[in-house]
Formats: C-alpha cells, sequence, structure tokens
C-alpha cells in the first residue's frame, strides 16, 4: 500500500495527520464516566479518505489521532485511536474509491461503525457494559458531524483541484 509513494504524497500525509491532530485537539466536549471525549478529527479523518483515498485516510486517521492522544493527555488510548480512526479511514477511503456514486455514504457508514464499535468493544473491557453505552452516542454524533464536515469539503476539493484523483489513486491502486 505504501510502496513508491511520491513526495507529493508525503506532504500531504503529513499535512493532513497535522490536520487531523488539530482538529482533534481543538474542541474537546468530554464524555462521563468514560472520561473519554467528543472532538472533530472525524472531520478530518473522512476528508482525508474521501479526497487523498484509502492509504492517506488510514494514514492521517491513525497518527492523526494517535499524536491527538499523547498530547492532550490520553496517551493510554493512542494505539487504540491509530486501530480504530486508521482503519476508519483507510474503509472509508477504499469503499469511497470503489464503490461508485454511493460509496462515499458506504465508506461513511462503515467507516464510522468501525470506530464506534471498536471504542465500544475497548471500553466495555475497560470500564464494563454500562459506561460503555453512554459512550455510543458521543460517538455517533462525532462520527456523524465529520461525515456532514469532511464528505462535502472533499467533494468542493475535486471539484476545484481535479489533479488530487492522482494523489487518491496511484499506480498500485489502479493496478489491481
Amino acid at each position: 500500500m505504501f510502496r513508491n509513494w511520491s513526495a507529493s504524497r508525503l506532504v500531504v500525509a503529513g499535512v493532513l495527520t497535522a490536520v487531523v491532530a488539530v482538529l482533534t485537539l481543538m474542541v474537546r466536549v468530554p464524555i462521563a464516566p468514560t472520561r473519554g471525549y467528543i472532538h472533530l478529527g472525524d472531520a478530518g479523518v473522512y476528508f482525508a479518505a474521501f479526497a487523498f483515498g484509502p492509504a492517506i485516510g488510514f494514514v492521517a486517521g491513525g497518527l492523526g489521532t494517535g499524536l491527538a492522544d499523547v498530547l492532550g493527555g490520553y496517551a493510554h488510548w493512542a494505539p487504540l485511536s491509530f486501530l480504530f480512526h486508521g482503519f476508519q479511514g483507510l474503509v472509508a477511503g477504499y469503499l469511497a474509491l470503489r464503490g461508485g456514486r454511493g460509496g462515499h455514504l458506504l465508506g461513511w457508514l462503515v467507516g464510522s461503525i468501525i470506530m464506534i464499535g471498536g471504542y465500544f468493544l475497548a471500553e466495555v473491557i475497560l470500564y464494563g457494559l454500562g459506561p460503555a453505552a453512554t459512550e455510543v452516542p458521543g460517538n455517533l454524533s462525532q462520527a456523524i458531524a465529520g461525515g456532514l464536515i469532511g464528505l462535502p469539503l472533499a467533494a468542493a476539493i475535486r471539484r476545484a483541484w481535479p489533479p488530487v484523483q492522482r494523489l487518491a489513486t496511484p499506480t498500485t491502486w489502479r493496478e489491481r
């Protein structure tokens, strides 16, 4: 997936990683009882995945939220955030790339299920079913807001700058 990345793809992935980290740290709404929080990072994850493809969605989503956890005092969550948000971006970007007109919505739905389900399972193990269940509405609203911001923003970027498609579909993806 990451073989033969151009300098442009590396730069875009790095910038979007920083964007996701800032969006995650910028607005944090605490959720009790697990002391988690709702953030805008999912908007960056979906934007990266839909505008620049699954690989950049994975890198920006995983590294960006993991970095935000480390910087924001939730370092113990960083590995799980890397996995959940990374796979959220990977799957959303892949389904959008392969799914035609409905692929973006399907990517948003499946990516949201991955993120919400991942955190739910981790919280059940760490805190129990009751506290984990209280986090689901917050994570759902975060995923909805992320898609409502990320989808139109990615569409606008693709319309304004059509060459962005080359960054989303490098030769390794087109050959499959």
